[in-house]
């Protein structure tokens, strides 16, 4: 417990430090409000011991909507050290202690599940962060699995992208998969049995889990960028959300299974 006190403490002695700092360049509209937040989240994910391999890369183009599978609360810090992206989370999410600070300090777009009739509204917020060059990230599931799978993907916000198109900002909006596995606990590979140990499902209270996941250390993830899908006007919805489902999945099933890739650390 020794450990996981003072790892708690330096993250906290972190957060107080960046948290002024990204305040500042968010309302001076400063570059450093993509790049703290990536510093920021790295730095967390060598505290927790976590280890990250990255395959492909995130393209540069805009405007750029990301899909991920959804594992656990870990995704955001891994995600987050990986690349500058505006996160999308149930509203919940933003009356957290801490966590909901962090999440609107990054500008995350709260989606309310209760409200369908309020999804043109976020896809509209979405679509306006795009068209800025922010790249928006959604977990195409909608709920987290447990770690062994990918689940179907649900269409309803990827009308973000046909909004952006409505918008005339552009004529086509970039869709590009996103795979997370986590492969390795503490040196040894992650079976089936082990990855209850990363991914929060159900009802599991947040911070037993987190504090579980501190204890442990030693985790390794991969993380995995796919070819983008060009959205137009003439594209098909649920056809397109179908292919980067299968796209995800393409790229998580293999290293599920271990096998071996050409990766960069982070």
């Amino acid at each position: 417990m020794l450990r996981v006190a003072c790892v708690l403490i330096v993250i906290a002695v972190a957060t107080v430090v960046c948290l002024p700092a990204q305040a500042l360049s968010l309302a001076l509209r400063l570059p450093s409000r993509r790049t703290i937040p990536v510093a920021f989240h790295r730095f967390v994910c060598r505290m927790m011991d976590v280890r990250i391999s990255v395959v492909g890369e995130k393209v540069d183009r805009h405007p750029l909507l990301v899909i991920a599978n959804l594992v656990s609360w870990l995704d955001v810090p891994v995600i987050g050290a990986t690349a500058p992206v505006v996160f999308v989370a149930k509203r919940e999410i933003a009356s957290w202690p801490v966590f909901g600070l962090l999440a609107k300090l990054q500008r995350t777009v709260f989606v309310d599940r209760e409200r369908r009739h309020k999804t043109h509204e976020v896809n509209a917020e979405i679509a306006g962060r795009m068209a800025e060059g922010d790249p928006v990230l959604l977990f195409g599931e909608g709920t987290s699995s447990d770690g062994n799978r990918v689940l179907p993907f649900r269409t309803a916000l990827i009308g973000a992208a046909r909004e952006a198109l409505t918008a005339r900002t552009c004529d086509h909006v970039l869709i590009q998969p996103l795979s997370l596995a986590y492969v390795g606990l503490q040196g040894l590979p992650m079976g089936r049995q082990h990855r209850s140990v990363v991914a929060w499902i159900g009802d599991i209270p947040l911070w037993p889990h987190l504090l579980g996941v501190l204890r442990r250390g030693g985790i390794d993830v991969v993380v995995k960028w796919g070819e983008p899908v060009a959205y137009e006007s003439a594209s098909d919805r649920k056809a397109v959300a179908k292919a980067i489902e299968q796209n995800v999945r393409q790229l998580t099933i293999p290293a599920l299974r271990g096998r071996p890739v050409d990766k960069d650390m982070v």
